[in-house]
């Protein structure tokens, strides 16, 4: 990938190269300490992140970890809403074992998400980022929350490029047999798929690295961020095999043939307040996949940087933080 952007361009090869070691070689400052443990169903915990109001379980996706949503103390959105009147709490998924190869996308939302919904023991919201948006919507059917939010999340998979989807499905191809003797897809090969979406930022975003100062703020929220995007457990065998050949390939949810504990899950079908939360300008998860159920907010940032980006406190935060206050007064 690196070749073929950069052909023309022996220099921005090196500027690159030399980006990329910028940041395999910069400090990394300690750990955040995760939040305390509010239940636990297997390996998946729901981490309770405090404050007063109604609870909120924030629903993150299966590929990368939960930590997007509470990325450094500077910038959290699960500890910035703690101080807005709702009380947050976040499913991490974990790692899947060796007994889970079998274990399908469905299969998490039937035998670990609603298990820690119903191990909280009180009304709460579901809010979902990325594919945990499409996971939510499944659970927000089988037990309907206060209100269901989705965030940049993936419902018409037909959306998505046709060379994203063709590319996607022989990456697959040439990967489905290890995986399947490994019993898991490992986040390596998934990685290269997103990479492939938008290569030219790829490559430009480390040669804009190595030209930042490695003490500056800029550099220390880049090398966090790209941790995030670099690190996750793999995927069970069988939910990378739904990911990419039901939905990515069949597009089963816009077709409205997933099905989840025994339902077809339709967002427009969901027996509570519905926010769906849409980017113009994503690039991972585009506009024309969202499912565009109950009330849409359309934003101009991209997938993540709706997230933790400079502007994602007032494009997306302040609004989340007014949806659910006023769904709670309603309820």
């Amino acid at each position: 990938m690196l070749r073929s952007e950069t052909a023309a361009s022996p220099e921005r090869t090196v500027a690159a190269l030399a980006g990329l070691k910028a940041y395999q070689e910069a400090e990394r400052g300690p750990a955040r300490r995760p939040a305390p443990i509010a239940a636990e169903v297997g390996r998946a915990k729901l981490l309770d992140y405090g404050g007063d109001g109604p609870a909120v379980i924030f629903v993150p996706s299966l590929i990368n970890p939960p930590t997007i949503l509470d990325l450094a103390e500077n910038n959290s959105l699960l500890c910035w809403l703690s101080a807005q009147g709702v009380h947050p709490y976040l499913v991490d998924w974990g790692a899947p074992t060796a007994d889970e190869a079998k274990m399908t996308i469905g299969d998490h939302v039937e035998g670990l998400l609603l298990p820690l919904i119903d191990a909280l023991g009180e009304p709460a919201h579901l809010v979902g980022y990325c594919l945990g948006g499409t996971m939510a919507a499944a659970a927000a059917m089988l037990r309907p929350p206060l209100s269901l939010v989705t965030i940049a999340a993936p419902w018409h998979f037909d959306g998505f490029p046709d060379d994203a989807r063709g590319g996607l499905k022989q990456l697959w191809e040439s990967s489905e047999p290890a995986a399947r003797d490994l019993g898991a897809l490992p986040m390596e090969v998934l990685q290269t798929g997103f990479w492939k979406l938008d290569p030219a930022r790829t490559v430009s975003k480390f040669e804009m690295f190595g030209r930042l100062d490695p003490k500056s703020d800029k550099a220390r929220a880049f090398v966090a961020l790209e941790d995030w995007a670099n690190d996750g457990p793999p995927l069970s065998y069988g939910a990378g095999r739904e990911l990419v050949e039901d939905l990515f390939c069949g597009n089963a949810t816009g077709c409205g043939q997933w099905t989840v504990g025994g339902r077809i899950i339709d967002p427009a079908l969901l027996p509570c307040p519905v926010l769906d939360i849409i980017s113009s300008t994503d690039r991972i998860v585009p506009e024309a996949t969202a499912a565009r159920a109950g009330k849409v907010i359309t934003l101009s940032q991209g997938h993540v940087g709706m997230v933790v980006g400079r502007r994602g406190r007032t494009a997306l935060w302040e609004p989340l933080a007014q949806w659910l206050s006023q769904v709670q007064h309603r309820s």
